[in-house]
């Protein structure tokens, strides 16, 4: 019968037209407010949720609820309690009796019906159906293994699906350190709504009223399921919405399907069984049997070749319940300390608005419109801060918000961070500890978020200004002269801003040919010489703690001439130093000393020697012809 189901799952558009009018008459019937779901006029063989559905948004770890958890398959039989389109012969009374099938266990049912009345109380908008989550306990637990709870709704032994490894299933490494799933490797789906961990972390509630959150509990976990499927602002009474809600459950098509096809036969009919008397399922995803079929079983006894651990929920019994439920265990035995319920759980409870979390109730962060400003290497003077509201403006306290700087800045929080988590205050402001520019100077833009929701970014603009002075002055009066070659002494500047100290200003110093040029000089001093030997004239300085700054490399050219030094800061301050170039003074030659050096020597006179001789045998004695030998005697 079931694969019959399985087939008529597949005819499409009949089909979904039957749960889109199931969706819409529940809504209309149980609250305000309530929209038709689009009608499907695409015909062809749609499979049932279809719809344009894709993976929503979820939270937990994983994308969804459970971890995309296995969960039941079996489906419905076909003899619904009550069909729809066909006139009743009898006037109609609450239904008491039927198919096994449609009993759900009293403490369940109760659970489910509180769950939908206060979160209708709180989010009248969502139109959340009680067989919405009658559907999705079903496909996940059996109804909490047919009812097996104690008096305030805990089930009976915990109710775990298997270790979330990667083996077969999603990856998602232990987040509780086993304290609600007792796993301190891996995380497993908790509960008879199968909540993974860290999405328990998030959403559970305490809607029994006995001061815990336990995932185990159906009161808590069936209010906990109908917050989470109503999130982000969801209308259930919409078709699309409500295929996204389920998806966000368990993200599978068939997981969809099976969910639409319980929710819109518990829309039939249906009536309550004793805890503990309800129909068990047999057929699991990661485990199907060979047909889908039901394999009756006795209620509380293992399929033939199985054992019954967490991991593994009991079959499902016959169709027919037992008129007298099975007396549990010495081990099951709830403990004779546990107090009764406080209501009837036969009985439709009255609607007791269930306190929403903060980050349930809020609808966005508003961010303010003023730009947030600070020079390079300063703290900013405001904080980065956004307003948590609800759907209304109000305000709401407690919200966990998420800001993180961008890539591009090197403005950090506090010990360097890029990101940090505040909490809003009583007012729903959430304020950022305080910011620090870096040497960057450019606009960038912080985001906003909140923790564990897709809620759009609050974006909040930032900018890093350049220090600035507008004013520069030389510190002395000397004049700064040096010879070709030889350096300067040391040229101190002061900058100053609105009349006080400007510190950590960049001033840029340029050797020039004139005062009327700020061109660097080809042939001027410098600033020594870079690695490839040539001469540096244009050099970038910052001013110190006190707007100080010290030029102690300035050395004159091979060039003697006048220079000059300018300076300039952002802001405008300019200063204008001469600087000279002399020449080495020339050196004039020595006087000779007397008392050291020789006397000059002169040529003798000549001799009669040094007189040329007469020719031999002239009888000549002089060359001077005035003169005459005398006669010999």
């Amino acid at each position: 019968m079931a694969a019959q189901f399985g087939r008529r799952l597949r005819r499409g558009a009949t089909s979904g037209a039957i749960v889109a009018a199931a969706v819409a008459a529940l809504a209309a019937s149980q609250g305000p407010g309530a929209l038709p779901p689009p009608t499907d006029n695409l015909g062809g063989d749609r499979a049932i949720g279809a719809g344009g559905a894709t993976t929503p948004p979820g939270g937990g770890d994983g994308g969804s609820a459970t971890g995309d958890s296995p969960y039941y398959t079996d489906l419905p039989p076909l003899n619904t309690p009550n069909a729809p389109g066909v006139a009743p012969t009898a006037p109609q009374v609450p239904i008491v009796t039927g198919p096994a099938e449609a009993g759900i266990p009293a403490t369940v049912l109760a659970a489910y019906r509180r769950a939908e009345a206060s979160v209708r109380a709180s989010d009248p908008s969502c139109n959340l159906p009680w067989q919405l989550l009658a559907g999705i306990g079903k496909v996940e637990s059996g109804q909490a293994r047919g009812g097996r709870v104690d008096g305030n709704g805990t089930t009976l032994s915990p109710i775990l699906g298997p270790a979330l490894d990667g083996n077969g299933f999603a990856l998602i490494q232990d987040t509780d350190r086993g304290a609600f799933d007792g796993d301190t490797t891996h995380d497993r789906a908790v509960g008879p709504m199968q909540f993974i961990p860290s999405t328990w972390a998030v959403w559970g509630q305490d809607a029994n009223g006995d001061g815990k959150k336990d995932p185990n509990n159906i009161y808590d976990a069936a209010q906990a399921a109908g917050m989470y499927l109503c999130a982000g602002g969801r209308n259930l009474a919409v078709k699309a919405d409500l295929d996204r809600a389920i998806l966000s459950y368990n993200r599978s098509t068939e997981y969809l399907n099976t969910v639409l096809t319980w929710f819109e036969y518990y829309g039939r009919g249906t009536h309550t069984v004793p805890d503990g008397t309800g129909a068990l399922p047999v057929d699991r995803s990661d485990r199907p049997g060979p047909d889908r079929s039901v394999r009756p079983a006795v209620p509380g006894s293992p399929t033939p070749g199985t054992t019954p651990t967490p991991d593994r929920p009991s079959p499902k019994p016959t169709d027919q319940a037992p008129t007298t439920p099975p007396k549990p265990s010495e081990t099951t035995k709830p403990p004779e300390t546990t107090k009764p319920p406080t209501t009837d759980p036969t009985r439709p409870p009255v609607a007791t608005p269930v306190e929403v979390p903060p980050t349930l109730r809020v609808a966005r962060l508003k961010a303010g419109t003023a730009v947030l400003t600070a020079v390079t290497e300063s703290t900013f003077a405001q904080a980065a801060t956004v307003t948590a509201v609800d759907a209304s403006g109000r305000p709401v306290a407690g919200v966990t918000v998420r800001f993180v700087l961008p890539a591009t800045t090197d403005a950090r929080f506090p010990a360097g961070a890029t990101t940090v988590t505040v909490t809003s205050d009583a007012r729903g402001v959430a304020k950022a500890p305080a910011l620090r520019a870096g040497v960057k100077a450019e606009p960038f833009t912080i985001r906003a978020t909140v923790s564990g929701r897709s809620l759009p970014a609050a974006e909040l603009k930032a900018t890093v200004e350049v220090r600035k002075a507008d004013a520069l002055a030389r510190v002395g009066t000397a004049a700064l002269t040096a010879v070709t070659g030889a350096a300067y002494a040391e040229v101190t500047v002061e900058g100053r801003l609105d009349g006080a100290l400007a510190p950590g200003v960049t001033v840029t110093a340029v050797v020039t040919d004139s005062e009327g040029s700020d061109q660097q000089s080809a042939d001027g001093p410098s600033f020594g010489k870079d690695a490839a030997g040539n001469p540096v004239r244009t050099k970038v300085l910052k001013t110190d703690a006190n707007g100080r700054l010290s030029i102690k490399d300035l050395v004159a050219g091979e060039k003697a001439g006048s220079y000059v030094l300018l300076l300039t800061a952002p802001g405008g301050g300019t200063v204008k130093l001469a600087l000279t170039v002399t020449a080495p003074a020339t050196t004039p030659p020595a006087s000779p000393d007397p008392t050291t050096d020789p006397a000059p020597t002169t040529d003798p006179a000549p001799t009669e020697s040094d007189s040329p001789s007469a020719p031999t045998g002239s009888g000549t004695a002089s060359a001077s012809p005035s003169t005459s030998p005398s006669p010999s005697a």
